[in-house]
Protein backbone atom coordinates (compact mmCIF):
# COMPACT_ATOMS: atom_id res chain seq x y z
CA UNK A 1 0.00 0.00 0.00
CA UNK A 2 1.18 3.53 -0.76
CA UNK A 3 2.53 5.15 2.47
CA UNK A 4 0.18 8.14 2.19
CA UNK A 5 -2.89 5.95 1.64
CA UNK A 6 -1.74 3.64 4.43
CA UNK A 7 -1.57 6.54 6.88
CA UNK A 8 -4.89 8.01 5.77
CA UNK A 9 -6.47 4.56 6.15
CA UNK A 10 -5.50 4.03 9.80
CA UNK A 11 -6.54 7.58 10.56
CA UNK A 12 -10.02 6.84 9.19
CA UNK A 13 -9.71 9.29 6.33
CA UNK A 14 -10.40 7.02 3.36
CA UNK A 15 -13.85 6.79 1.80
CA UNK A 16 -13.35 6.28 -1.93
CA UNK A 17 -10.29 6.04 -4.17
CA UNK A 18 -10.33 5.98 -7.94
CA UNK A 19 -8.48 2.95 -9.34
CA UNK A 20 -4.88 3.81 -10.23
CA UNK A 21 -4.51 6.53 -7.56
CA UNK A 22 -2.05 4.56 -5.44
CA UNK A 23 -0.01 3.63 -8.49
CA UNK A 24 0.18 7.33 -9.43
CA UNK A 25 1.32 8.29 -5.93
CA UNK A 26 3.96 5.55 -5.99
CA UNK A 27 5.22 6.55 -9.44
CA UNK A 28 6.13 10.20 -8.89
CA UNK A 29 5.67 13.36 -6.85
CA UNK A 30 2.04 14.14 -7.54
CA UNK A 31 0.31 17.50 -7.47
CA UNK A 32 -3.06 17.22 -5.76
CA UNK A 33 -5.63 19.85 -4.92
CA UNK A 34 -8.62 20.59 -2.73
CA UNK A 35 -11.15 23.35 -3.41
CA UNK A 36 -12.55 25.69 -0.77
CA UNK A 37 -15.54 27.83 -1.71
CA UNK A 38 -15.66 31.15 0.21
CA UNK A 39 -19.07 31.03 1.92
CA UNK A 40 -17.75 33.15 4.82
CA UNK A 41 -14.60 35.11 5.67
CA UNK A 42 -13.40 32.15 7.73
CA UNK A 43 -13.26 28.39 7.42
CA UNK A 44 -14.74 26.32 10.24
CA UNK A 45 -13.80 22.98 11.82
CA UNK A 46 -15.72 21.18 9.08
CA UNK A 47 -13.03 22.41 6.67
CA UNK A 48 -10.16 20.97 8.69
CA UNK A 49 -10.25 17.47 7.21
CA UNK A 50 -9.76 18.67 3.59
CA UNK A 51 -6.97 20.95 4.85
CA UNK A 52 -5.35 18.01 6.65
CA UNK A 53 -5.53 15.94 3.45
CA UNK A 54 -3.34 18.57 1.79
CA UNK A 55 -0.95 18.61 4.76
CA UNK A 56 -0.61 14.80 4.70
CA UNK A 57 -0.06 14.96 0.94
CA UNK A 58 2.80 17.42 1.43
CA UNK A 59 4.31 15.50 4.35
CA UNK A 60 4.54 12.44 2.11
CA UNK A 61 6.52 14.33 -0.51
CA UNK A 62 3.78 15.41 -2.90
CA UNK A 63 2.75 18.93 -3.90
CA UNK A 64 -0.46 20.36 -2.41
CA UNK A 65 -2.55 22.96 -4.23
CA UNK A 66 -5.21 24.85 -2.29
CA UNK A 67 -7.85 26.30 -4.58
CA UNK A 68 -9.99 29.15 -3.31
CA UNK A 69 -13.21 29.38 -5.28
CA UNK A 70 -13.39 33.03 -6.20
CA UNK A 71 -15.45 32.01 -9.26
CA UNK A 72 -17.44 29.03 -7.95
CA UNK A 73 -18.16 31.07 -4.81
CA UNK A 74 -20.36 33.30 -6.97
CA UNK A 75 -22.63 30.32 -7.62
CA UNK A 76 -22.51 28.13 -4.52
CA UNK A 77 -22.12 24.35 -4.50
CA UNK A 78 -25.57 22.69 -4.54
CA UNK A 79 -24.18 19.51 -2.97
CA UNK A 80 -26.09 18.67 0.19
CA UNK A 81 -28.24 21.80 -0.04
CA UNK A 82 -32.03 21.55 -0.02
CA UNK A 83 -32.46 25.02 -1.50
CA UNK A 84 -30.44 27.47 -3.54
CA UNK A 85 -28.11 29.79 -1.69
CA UNK A 86 -28.22 33.56 -1.95
CA UNK A 87 -25.65 34.86 -4.42
CA UNK A 88 -22.75 36.89 -3.03
CA UNK A 89 -21.70 40.29 -4.36
CA UNK A 90 -18.11 40.79 -5.52
CA UNK A 91 -16.99 42.92 -2.56
CA UNK A 92 -18.22 40.37 -0.03
CA UNK A 93 -16.72 37.49 -1.99
CA UNK A 94 -13.30 39.17 -2.19
CA UNK A 95 -13.37 39.66 1.58
CA UNK A 96 -14.18 35.99 2.08
CA UNK A 97 -11.43 34.87 -0.31
CA UNK A 98 -8.82 36.98 1.52
CA UNK A 99 -9.83 35.52 4.89
CA UNK A 100 -9.61 31.93 3.68
CA UNK A 101 -6.25 32.48 1.97
CA UNK A 102 -4.78 33.76 5.23
CA UNK A 103 -6.02 30.72 7.14
CA UNK A 104 -4.72 28.17 4.65
CA UNK A 105 -1.27 29.73 4.94
CA UNK A 106 -1.12 28.58 8.58
CA UNK A 107 -1.19 24.91 7.64
CA UNK A 108 0.78 24.46 4.43
CA UNK A 109 4.45 25.09 3.66
CA UNK A 110 4.69 27.65 0.87
CA UNK A 111 8.51 27.93 0.99
CA UNK A 112 9.54 27.95 -2.66
CA UNK A 113 12.95 26.50 -1.72
CA UNK A 114 11.24 23.18 -1.10
CA UNK A 115 10.64 20.91 -4.07
CA UNK A 116 7.04 20.30 -3.08
CA UNK A 117 6.10 23.77 -1.85
CA UNK A 118 2.37 24.39 -1.64
CA UNK A 119 0.51 26.56 -4.12
CA UNK A 120 -2.51 28.77 -3.50
CA UNK A 121 -4.71 29.52 -6.51
CA UNK A 122 -8.02 31.29 -7.15
CA UNK A 123 -10.26 29.93 -9.92
CA UNK A 124 -11.56 33.45 -10.60
CA UNK A 125 -8.17 34.16 -12.19
CA UNK A 126 -8.85 31.78 -15.08
CA UNK A 127 -12.65 32.02 -15.17
CA UNK A 128 -13.09 35.82 -15.21
CA UNK A 129 -12.33 36.21 -18.93
CA UNK A 130 -14.02 32.99 -20.03
CA UNK A 131 -17.04 33.90 -22.17
CA UNK A 132 -20.23 31.90 -21.93
CA UNK A 133 -19.99 30.90 -25.59
CA UNK A 134 -16.40 29.67 -25.15
CA UNK A 135 -17.38 27.74 -22.05
CA UNK A 136 -20.36 26.13 -23.80
CA UNK A 137 -18.25 25.15 -26.84
CA UNK A 138 -15.03 24.10 -25.13
CA UNK A 139 -16.34 22.55 -21.94
CA UNK A 140 -20.09 21.96 -22.11
CA UNK A 141 -20.01 19.90 -25.32
CA UNK A 142 -17.79 17.25 -23.70
CA UNK A 143 -20.13 16.35 -20.83
CA UNK A 144 -23.65 15.11 -21.55
CA UNK A 145 -26.72 16.23 -19.64
CA UNK A 146 -27.40 12.53 -18.93
CA UNK A 147 -24.02 12.28 -17.18
CA UNK A 148 -24.70 15.40 -15.10
CA UNK A 149 -28.24 14.32 -14.20
CA UNK A 150 -26.92 11.06 -12.77
CA UNK A 151 -24.97 12.88 -10.03
CA UNK A 152 -26.39 12.53 -6.52
CA UNK A 153 -26.30 16.30 -5.92
CA UNK A 154 -28.63 16.77 -8.90
CA UNK A 155 -30.87 13.73 -8.35
CA UNK A 156 -31.49 14.52 -4.69
CA UNK A 157 -32.58 18.08 -5.49
CA UNK A 158 -34.83 17.10 -8.40
CA UNK A 159 -36.50 14.33 -6.41
CA UNK A 160 -36.97 16.51 -3.33
CA UNK A 161 -40.50 16.64 -1.92
CA UNK A 162 -40.07 20.40 -1.46
CA UNK A 163 -40.17 20.74 -5.27
CA UNK A 164 -37.62 23.57 -5.20
CA UNK A 165 -35.86 22.25 -8.29
CA UNK A 166 -32.43 23.42 -9.40
CA UNK A 167 -31.51 26.54 -11.33
CA UNK A 168 -29.31 26.39 -14.42
CA UNK A 169 -26.74 28.32 -12.37
CA UNK A 170 -26.41 25.54 -9.81
CA UNK A 171 -26.66 22.84 -12.46
CA UNK A 172 -23.51 24.19 -14.13
CA UNK A 173 -21.52 24.11 -10.87
CA UNK A 174 -20.12 20.64 -11.48
CA UNK A 175 -18.99 21.69 -14.96
CA UNK A 176 -17.12 24.70 -13.58
CA UNK A 177 -15.49 22.57 -10.87
CA UNK A 178 -14.66 20.03 -13.57
CA UNK A 179 -13.03 22.75 -15.65
CA UNK A 180 -10.95 23.80 -12.62
CA UNK A 181 -9.46 20.30 -12.60
CA UNK A 182 -8.81 20.43 -16.34
CA UNK A 183 -7.11 23.83 -16.02
CA UNK A 184 -4.91 22.72 -13.11
CA UNK A 185 -4.09 19.49 -14.95
CA UNK A 186 -2.89 21.38 -18.03
CA UNK A 187 -1.23 24.35 -16.31
CA UNK A 188 0.17 22.85 -13.08
CA UNK A 189 0.21 19.14 -13.76
CA UNK A 190 -2.40 18.35 -11.08
CA UNK A 191 -3.37 14.68 -11.29
CA UNK A 192 -5.30 14.26 -8.06
CA UNK A 193 -8.31 16.03 -6.60
CA UNK A 194 -9.37 15.33 -3.01
CA UNK A 195 -12.38 16.28 -0.91
CA UNK A 196 -15.21 15.06 1.28
CA UNK A 197 -17.30 12.06 0.25
CA UNK A 198 -20.10 14.38 -0.85
CA UNK A 199 -17.75 15.80 -3.51
CA UNK A 200 -17.20 12.53 -5.37
CA UNK A 201 -19.65 13.47 -8.14
CA UNK A 202 -18.09 16.89 -8.75
CA UNK A 203 -14.55 15.48 -8.64
CA UNK A 204 -15.22 12.65 -11.08
CA UNK A 205 -16.79 15.13 -13.51
CA UNK A 206 -13.33 16.70 -13.61
CA UNK A 207 -11.55 13.41 -14.26
CA UNK A 208 -14.06 12.64 -17.02
CA UNK A 209 -13.56 16.07 -18.60
CA UNK A 210 -9.78 15.56 -18.61
CA UNK A 211 -10.20 12.14 -20.22
CA UNK A 212 -12.56 13.42 -22.92
CA UNK A 213 -10.76 16.66 -23.82
CA UNK A 214 -7.04 15.89 -23.62
CA UNK A 215 -7.14 12.10 -23.20
CA UNK A 216 -5.35 12.55 -19.86
CA UNK A 217 -5.45 10.35 -16.80
CA UNK A 218 -6.44 12.02 -13.53
CA UNK A 219 -7.48 10.61 -10.17
CA UNK A 220 -9.87 11.18 -7.30
CA UNK A 221 -9.83 10.57 -3.55
CA UNK A 222 -12.48 11.32 -0.94
CA UNK A 223 -12.63 11.10 2.84
CA UNK A 224 -15.68 10.40 5.03
CA UNK A 225 -17.70 13.32 6.33
CA UNK A 226 -17.06 13.63 10.07
CA UNK A 227 -19.98 12.85 12.34
CA UNK A 228 -20.41 12.26 16.05
CA UNK A 229 -20.77 8.74 17.47
CA UNK A 230 -24.52 9.31 17.77
CA UNK A 231 -24.73 10.13 14.05
CA UNK A 232 -25.38 13.86 14.49
CA UNK A 233 -23.50 16.55 12.59
CA UNK A 234 -20.02 17.45 13.78
CA UNK A 235 -18.65 20.98 14.01
CA UNK A 236 -21.20 22.98 15.96
CA UNK A 237 -21.37 24.06 19.59
CA UNK A 238 -24.15 22.88 21.89
CA UNK A 239 -25.93 26.12 21.02
CA UNK A 240 -25.85 25.22 17.33
CA UNK A 241 -23.16 27.74 16.34
CA UNK A 242 -20.36 26.94 13.90
CA UNK A 243 -16.91 26.53 15.43
CA UNK A 244 -14.80 28.83 13.25
CA UNK A 245 -11.04 28.94 12.71
CA UNK A 246 -11.00 32.74 12.97
CA UNK A 247 -10.60 33.75 16.61
CA UNK A 248 -12.77 36.82 16.03
CA UNK A 249 -15.68 34.48 15.30
CA UNK A 250 -14.84 31.70 17.79
CA UNK A 251 -12.42 32.60 20.56
CA UNK A 252 -9.44 30.27 21.17
CA UNK A 253 -10.95 29.54 24.60
CA UNK A 254 -14.25 28.39 23.05
CA UNK A 255 -12.35 26.49 20.38
CA UNK A 256 -10.29 24.70 23.04
CA UNK A 257 -13.40 23.91 25.10
CA UNK A 258 -15.16 22.49 22.04
CA UNK A 259 -12.53 19.79 21.68
CA UNK A 260 -12.15 19.29 25.43
CA UNK A 261 -15.86 18.48 25.72
CA UNK A 262 -15.95 15.70 23.13
CA UNK A 263 -17.38 12.35 24.20
CA UNK A 264 -14.94 9.47 24.74
CA UNK A 265 -15.99 7.55 21.62
CA UNK A 266 -15.65 10.66 19.46
CA UNK A 267 -12.31 11.66 20.98
CA UNK A 268 -10.84 8.27 20.04
CA UNK A 269 -11.66 8.94 16.37
CA UNK A 270 -10.88 12.64 16.36
CA UNK A 271 -7.39 12.22 17.86
CA UNK A 272 -6.48 10.29 14.67
CA UNK A 273 -8.18 12.70 12.29
CA UNK A 274 -7.36 16.10 13.78
CA UNK A 275 -3.77 15.65 14.98
CA UNK A 276 -0.50 14.59 13.42
CA UNK A 277 0.53 12.36 16.33
CA UNK A 278 2.07 9.04 15.31
CA UNK A 279 0.02 5.84 15.45
CA UNK A 280 1.96 4.36 18.37
CA UNK A 281 1.51 7.52 20.46
CA UNK A 282 -2.22 7.61 19.70
CA UNK A 283 -2.74 3.91 20.48
CA UNK A 284 -0.93 4.36 23.80
CA UNK A 285 -2.97 7.46 24.61
CA UNK A 286 -6.26 5.68 23.85
CA UNK A 287 -5.29 2.71 26.01
CA UNK A 288 -4.38 4.95 28.95
CA UNK A 289 -7.64 6.82 28.54
CA UNK A 290 -9.66 3.60 28.58
CA UNK A 291 -7.97 2.66 31.86
CA UNK A 292 -8.66 6.04 33.48
CA UNK A 293 -11.34 7.85 31.45
CA UNK A 294 -12.15 10.23 34.30
CA UNK A 295 -8.79 11.95 33.77
CA UNK A 296 -9.90 12.91 30.22
CA UNK A 297 -6.29 12.75 29.06
CA UNK A 298 -7.42 11.96 25.52
CA UNK A 299 -9.63 15.04 25.25
CA UNK A 300 -6.94 17.29 26.76
CA UNK A 301 -4.34 16.07 24.26
CA UNK A 302 -6.78 16.48 21.36
CA UNK A 303 -7.71 20.01 22.46
CA UNK A 304 -4.05 20.93 22.97
CA UNK A 305 -2.81 19.67 19.60
CA UNK A 306 -5.58 21.15 17.47
CA UNK A 307 -5.58 24.51 19.27
CA UNK A 308 -1.83 24.85 18.67
CA UNK A 309 -2.29 24.01 14.98
CA UNK A 310 -5.07 26.56 14.46
CA UNK A 311 -4.19 29.34 16.93
CA UNK A 312 -0.62 28.78 18.13
CA UNK A 313 1.01 28.04 21.48
CA UNK A 314 0.36 31.45 23.04
CA UNK A 315 -3.39 31.27 22.45
CA UNK A 316 -3.41 27.71 23.79
CA UNK A 317 -1.81 28.89 27.03
CA UNK A 318 -4.45 31.62 27.35
CA UNK A 319 -7.21 29.08 26.76
CA UNK A 320 -5.76 26.72 29.37
CA UNK A 321 -5.46 29.53 31.87
CA UNK A 322 -9.01 30.66 31.14
CA UNK A 323 -10.28 27.10 31.65
CA UNK A 324 -8.52 26.99 35.01
CA UNK A 325 -10.14 30.29 35.96
CA UNK A 326 -13.62 28.98 35.33
CA UNK A 327 -13.26 25.39 36.48
CA UNK A 328 -10.30 25.36 38.85
CA UNK A 329 -9.12 27.07 42.01
CA UNK A 330 -7.99 30.35 40.51
CA UNK A 331 -6.95 33.58 42.19
CA UNK A 332 -7.38 37.25 41.50
CA UNK A 333 -3.90 37.29 39.98
CA UNK A 334 -4.86 34.49 37.56
CA UNK A 335 -7.85 36.54 36.40
CA UNK A 336 -5.75 39.64 35.90
CA UNK A 337 -3.46 37.74 33.54
CA UNK A 338 -6.33 37.27 31.07
CA UNK A 339 -6.73 39.72 28.20
CA UNK A 340 -10.13 41.37 27.79
CA UNK A 341 -11.17 39.22 24.82
CA UNK A 342 -10.47 35.95 26.64
CA UNK A 343 -12.10 37.19 29.84
CA UNK A 344 -15.35 38.06 28.03
CA UNK A 345 -15.27 34.74 26.19
CA UNK A 346 -14.99 32.79 29.45
CA UNK A 347 -17.87 34.68 31.04
CA UNK A 348 -20.05 35.02 27.93
CA UNK A 349 -23.70 35.55 28.80
CA UNK A 350 -22.98 36.81 32.31
CA UNK A 351 -25.04 39.93 33.20
CA UNK A 352 -23.17 43.23 32.95
CA UNK A 353 -23.37 46.83 34.10
CA UNK A 354 -21.15 49.83 33.50
CA UNK A 355 -19.66 52.40 35.88
CA UNK A 356 -17.43 55.40 35.28
CA UNK A 357 -13.72 54.93 35.80
CA UNK A 358 -13.61 58.16 37.76
CA UNK A 359 -15.85 56.52 40.38
CA UNK A 360 -13.34 53.73 40.84
CA UNK A 361 -10.46 56.18 41.07
CA UNK A 362 -12.15 57.72 44.09
CA UNK A 363 -13.08 54.29 45.48
CA UNK A 364 -16.51 52.64 45.47
CA UNK A 365 -18.25 51.15 48.50
CA UNK A 366 -18.89 47.46 47.76
CA UNK A 367 -22.48 47.59 49.07
CA UNK A 368 -23.31 50.30 46.54
CA UNK A 369 -21.56 48.33 43.80
CA UNK A 370 -23.55 45.16 44.51
CA UNK A 371 -26.94 46.88 44.69
CA UNK A 372 -27.46 50.45 43.47
CA UNK A 373 -24.67 50.61 40.87
CA UNK A 374 -25.29 47.24 39.21
CA UNK A 375 -28.52 45.66 40.37
CA UNK A 376 -26.59 42.40 40.87
CA UNK A 377 -28.31 42.14 44.26
CA UNK A 378 -31.79 43.54 44.90
CA UNK A 379 -31.02 45.88 47.79
CA UNK A 380 -28.36 47.24 50.13
CA UNK A 381 -29.74 45.07 52.92
CA UNK A 382 -29.36 41.92 50.79
CA UNK A 383 -25.81 43.01 49.88
CA UNK A 384 -24.87 43.43 53.56
CA UNK A 385 -26.48 40.10 54.44
CA UNK A 386 -24.53 38.22 51.75
CA UNK A 387 -21.30 40.00 52.68
CA UNK A 388 -21.72 39.00 56.33
CA UNK A 389 -22.35 35.40 55.21
CA UNK A 390 -18.99 35.48 53.37
CA UNK A 391 -20.81 34.72 50.10
CA UNK A 392 -19.43 37.56 47.94
CA UNK A 393 -16.22 37.50 45.92
CA UNK A 394 -14.50 40.13 43.81
CA UNK A 395 -12.27 38.63 41.14
CA UNK A 396 -12.55 35.20 42.83
CA UNK A 397 -11.47 36.46 46.27
CA UNK A 398 -13.84 36.68 49.26
CA UNK A 399 -14.48 40.18 50.61
CA UNK A 400 -16.26 41.82 53.56
CA UNK A 401 -18.48 44.87 54.14
CA UNK A 402 -15.53 47.23 54.49
CA UNK A 403 -14.18 46.43 51.00
CA UNK A 404 -13.64 49.40 48.67
CA UNK A 405 -13.44 48.81 44.91
CA UNK A 406 -10.63 50.71 43.12
CA UNK A 407 -8.82 50.69 39.79
CA UNK A 408 -6.35 48.20 41.29
CA UNK A 409 -9.08 45.58 41.01
CA UNK A 410 -9.44 45.93 37.24
CA UNK A 411 -8.96 42.97 34.88
CA UNK A 412 -7.51 43.98 31.51
CA UNK A 413 -7.85 47.59 32.72
CA UNK A 414 -11.61 47.42 32.20
CA UNK A 415 -13.48 44.64 34.03
CA UNK A 416 -14.34 43.47 37.54
CA UNK A 417 -15.83 40.04 38.23
CA UNK A 418 -18.44 39.97 40.97
CA UNK A 419 -19.63 36.63 42.34
CA UNK A 420 -22.25 35.36 44.79
CA UNK A 421 -21.78 31.78 45.91
CA UNK A 422 -20.30 29.35 43.40
CA UNK A 423 -22.23 30.03 40.20
CA UNK A 424 -23.76 33.53 40.22
CA UNK A 425 -21.50 35.92 38.30
CA UNK A 426 -21.76 39.55 37.29
CA UNK A 427 -19.37 41.66 35.22
CA UNK A 428 -18.69 45.31 36.03
CA UNK A 429 -17.49 47.20 32.96
CA UNK A 430 -15.47 50.29 33.76
CA UNK A 431 -15.64 53.00 31.10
Amino acid sequence: MNPLIEELTWRGLVHNIMPGTEEQLNKEMTSGYVGFDPTADSLHVGSLVPIFLLVHLQRHGHRPIALVGGATGFIGDPTGKAAERSLLDEETLNKYVAGIKAQLSRFLDFDTNNGNSALLVNNYDWMKNFSFIDFARNVGKHITVNYMMAKDSVKSRLSSESNVGMSFTEFTYQLIQGYDYLHLYKELGAKLQMGGSDQWGNITTGTELIRRTVQGEAFAFTCPLTTKADGTKFGKSEGGENIWLDKKRTSPYKFYQFWLNQADADAERYIKIYTFLEKEAIDDLIERHRQEPHLRELQRKLATEITILVHGVEELRKAEKASQVLFGKSTSEDLKELDGETFLSVFEGVPQAAVAKTDLEAGLDIVAVLADKTGFLKSNSEARRELKANAISVNKEKIGEDFVLTTENLIADKYVLLQKGKKNYFILIVE
